[in-house]
């Protein structure tokens, strides 16, 4: 498998599956590499999050937000906002340390992306 390289408005996603750190995520101003074991967490966690998200979306009135929050031993990811457009945050916890966000304009896109993504 060769090197992938997806980005649009606001998101940059990566993947060079013989690298150390085999994932990149991030935005135009901000990047951090992720080991195999996290990237496959982000990817669980933020596909778990957006299933979440939709099943209760009927139960919301048309102006409620929602707040979701996932995490394993290497990541904490929260999507807020509204069901079908949300802001997207993770915080990487293994030992090394980062964060970031990708707003609703640019988080829809990653999510979309992450789905095509190949990896394994």
């Amino acid at each position: 498998m060769e090197r992938q390289l997806k980005e649009g408005k606001g998101w940059r996603l990566g993947w060079q599956p013989n690298a150390a750190f085999p994932a990149l995520l991030g935005t135009n101003q901000w990047a951090v590499e992720l080991t195999a074991a996290e990237f496959a967490d982000f990817r669980r966690l933020l596909l778990q999050l957006v299933d979440s998200v939709a099943q209760l979306q009927d139960q919301l009135m048309a102006e409620e937000t929602i707040t979701c929050e996932a995490s394993s031993d290497l990541l904490w990811l929260e999507v807020r906002g509204y069901p079908q457009q949300f802001d997207l945050s993770f915080i990487l916890l293994s030992g090394r340390r980062a964060e970031g966000q990708w707003p609703a304009e640019s988080a829809a896109e990653l999510v979309g992306a992450l789905q095509t993504i190949e990896v394994f």
